[in-house]
């Protein structure tokens, strides 16, 4: 520990990272870790846990929580079950946290962040975080937007940033250190997730088969490590995707099994990149009609 951190208190506490899917909060929790822990795609409802990163700077530790966005009336074209799962999973992480960053796309408002923004327990310290600022054409057009966004919600602060700029991302970290409480640190200072290599295997697989397969692929798709075996400097995975349908099945082998190939391929590279080890990588696909709705299996396949 420096001598700076030994003279200020030590502070710690946790962030939610909270919006409707798709404005970026998976984006902005790696940027703020410093490392790819929360995977990323276009399509909504990438992130389905609660994915915890951790930062330390100084003498302050931030623990960022990053959650499934809430799931609205109008997805019902998902699965009941999951989705319940989902928002019990928001709405946990909103109930024991210090703070809160609320992330809209700058100079939007919708019924969907509406109902996010609902959400969040009063009382708790609110960041505004207007994303993709690099999209405005004209920053003067964001003030009458941020007046408005005031008289919604009493926000302790509003930042306009973009997710993908390490300035603002850097200013960001002075903004919400205010908010987090004095007391010891709840993880070793070189920590960044309370995640295992395990789960981080599954999201990493999970992410590249949404990527490779675009819109092709239903959101009922999960995938399930049956093996990680530890061996000196190389890692054993075995993972299986879990489908609702036969269909779904040969969209994700592709015609002679290049699709699945290109899959493994893409996740083990990431995989290396992130345990620092050689990865020997095994796919499957299965077929588990209706597993999305069932909440059995949504345990059995470890959603909380």
């Amino acid at each position: 520990m420096t001598e700076e951190q030994q003279e200020a208190p030590q502070r710690c506490g946790l962030v939610a990272i909270v919006g409707r899917p798709n404005v970026g909060k998976s984006t902005l929790l790696n940027a703020l870790v410093g490392q790819k822990i929360s995977i990323t795609s276009r399509k909504a409802q990438t992130t389905r846990h609660r994915i915890t990163g951790i930062r330390t700077l100084g003498a302050s530790q931030f623990i960022f929580v990053d959650t499934p966005g809430f799931q609205t009336t109008h997805m019902k074209r998902h699965s009941g079950a999951m989705n319940r799962n989902l928002n019990r999973t928001v709405q946990s992480a909103l109930s024991d946290v210090d703070a809160v960053i609320f992330m809209v796309e700058a100079g939007k408002f919708t019924l969907d962040d509406a109902k996010v923004l609902a959400m969040v327990p009063e009382g708790k310290p609110v960041i505004l975080v207007p994303n993709k600022l690099d999209t405005v054409r004209r920053r003067s057009d964001l003030l009458p937007w941020l007046q408005s966004m005031q008289e919604r919600h009493p926000f302790t602060e509003y930042f306009p940033m973009s997710a993908n700029s390490t300035a603002d991302v850097e200013r960001l970290f002075g903004i919400v250190e205010k908010h987090l409480p004095v007391q010891p640190w709840l993880h070793d200072e070189d920590a960044l997730t309370d995640r295992s290599d395990r789960f981080l295997a599954s999201e990493i697989v999970r992410e590249k088969l949404f990527r490779l397969t675009g819109d092709e692929l239903p959101y009922t798709s999960t995938v399930v490590i049956d093996k990680f075996e530890e061996e000196g400097n190389l890692r054993r995975i075995a993972a299986t995707i879990v489908v609702e349908r036969d269909a779904h099945k040969g969209m994700i082998i592709g015609e002679g099994g290049e699709r699945l190939k290109r899959i493994g391929s893409e996740a083990r590279q990431e995989l290396e990149h992130l345990l620092d080890a050689k990865v020997f990588l095994e796919l499957w696909v299965k077929v588990r009609s209706g597993w999305a709705d069932d909440e059995g299996h949504l345990r059995s396949y470890g959603y909380e």
